[in-house]
């Protein structure tokens, strides 16, 4: 017999609105916690910035959007949406027609998904969750704290954490930063390229916004020396050679007189240094008595990322998973998480779903993979979608999106500066919209023929 559940669902960015949808859709009784006054989470641009520009003072004024206001998706808008409402080219004012819209745009797809399925009045707005944990077996407790200030509890079956990974910078650790008289900066507080004109800026990491601001700093910065694992050896276009772009293996150290020394002995006299070196997963409200650590930017142990052996299924993660398409990985994970809450799912026991952890474990030590890329999927993604998709009786993973990411991810590598506007995989798109055209009307034909 299917069972309907009282759930928290812990954030309204997209992995919370689209886990809202799939457990509505199963008939629990769903609440969203929402601090800020709107939808779209980390889609939601703010021009503000931290307090404290590097993130690491813990009575920062805090800002949840990364975005710089020139982002751009990464990945083609055919391959973001969740599979039944495609994100298609929409009619009206502001919309963003692009196939690697802006992050406006994105969040305007968020708000068409959210008033198509009804799931702005399951969202209580400005209420922070400042605990949750199990009260008793099978008995959660939140607490959260309302716009005027006061703390309320309530109780739940079960809480689906949704808060994002991209609001707690994670910085690089080098020998010397106490006495470097330089400024520093994490990308979580990086806006657009202004405040450093004219000023010799090293970049450490060269992942999805390493690549675009340095980018973006090309004849505004002085000298732009990028420090990453993978050092170019050569400059990666025309423009770089003439634009003071550097590569660099990582930073050694640095000094008091302003210098920066590189791992191969290249000395570098910077002012800022801007750290484009990710996110740690951060749950401050979460109180699992140890049950569920971070460790090194690993959450474990979790089974496939989503469920605690020890507290499946009252308690599950969506949207952990990086270098992956993310609307599509929560809506499947959260019609998993609904489908066991229902009971139309079984979950393993307890001991089979820890010792697959355990395997997952020591298959990534294996292949030297260090903790902090235990959530890492990349090429792995379509399989962890297809066991997904299986287990919940949902179709597999279709090929197109699998050849899709694969060819955006070649371009990209290729042509850093313009693989949003210039692609070569016509054929691919037209499979999408042949998919597309299940779920939708005219509209995508129209759009699709302009």
């Amino acid at each position: 017999m299917q069972h309907s559940r009282r759930v928290a669902v812990i954030g309204a960015g997209g992995a919370g609105l689209i886990s809202a949808r799939e457990l509505s859709r199963e008939g629990h009784q769903v609440v969203v916690f929402e601090r800020n006054n709107q939808i779209g989470g980390v889609w939601v641009y703010s021009p503000e910035i931290e307090s404290d520009p590097l993130g690491l003072d813990p009575n920062r004024t805090r800002i949840h959007s990364s975005l710089y206001k020139s982002l751009r998706t990464n990945i083609p808008r055919e391959l973001m949406g969740v599979r039944d409402f495609p994100f298609v080219p929409r009619e009206g004012e502001d919309r963003d027609p692009r196939r690697f819209p802006s992050h406006k745009e994105v969040l305007k797809y968020l708000e068409d998904f959210a008033n198509e399925f009804g799931i702005c009045k399951l969202v209580r707005f400005r209420t922070e969750v400042v605990f949750a944990g199990m009260e008793k077996l099978g008995e959660w407790r939140v607490e959260f704290r309302c716009e005027n200030g006061d703390v309320d509890y309530d109780i739940f079956d079960a809480v689906v954490v949704c808060v994002g990974n991209f609001s707690q910078p994670r910085i690089a650790e080098i020998p010397g930063i106490e006495g470097w008289p330089g400024e520093q900066v994490h990308s979580h507080n990086y806006r657009d390229p202004e405040p450093f004109r004219g000023k010799v800026v090293v970049l450490i990491g060269y992942a999805s916004s390493g690549g675009d601001i340095s980018q973006e700093l090309i004849g505004v910065a002085k000298e732009i020396h990028i420090a990453c694992r993978s050092a170019k050896t050569e400059p990666l276009d025309e423009e770089s050679i003439i634009s003071n772009v550097s590569f660099h293996p990582m930073i050694e150290s640095v000094r008091k007189d302003g210098t920066v020394v590189f791992q191969d002995g290249c000395i570098v006299s910077a002012d800022v240094i801007l750290h484009c070196t990710g996110y740690k997963y951060n749950f401050p409200f979460l109180e699992t008595n140890g049950t569920v650590t971070v460790d090194d930017n690993r959450v474990g142990p979790l089974f496939k990322h989503v469920f605690p052996p020890a507290l499946a299924p009252g308690l599950s993660f969506v949207g952990l998973p990086f270098k992956v398409v993310p609307f599509v990985i929560s809506q499947l994970q959260s019609n998993w998480i609904a489908g066991v809450l229902s009971n139309r799912i079984a979950l393993p026991s307890k001991e089979e779903m820890l010792a697959d952890v355990k395997a997952f474990y020591e298959e990534l030590e294996a292949l030297g993979k260090p903790k902090h890329r235990t959530h890492k999927l990349g090429g792995y993604m379509p399989a962890y979608c297809n066991w997904l998709a299986a287990t919940c009786g949902c179709p597999p993973y279709e090929e197109w999106r699998k050849e899709m990411f694969v060819a955006t991810d070649v371009n990209r590598m290729v042509n850093l500066e313009s693989y949003r506007d210039d692609w070569h995989d016509d054929e691919l798109i037209h499979q999408a919209y042949e998919e597309f055209s299940k779920y939708t009307t005219n509209e995508i034909s129209q759009n699709h023929s302009n």
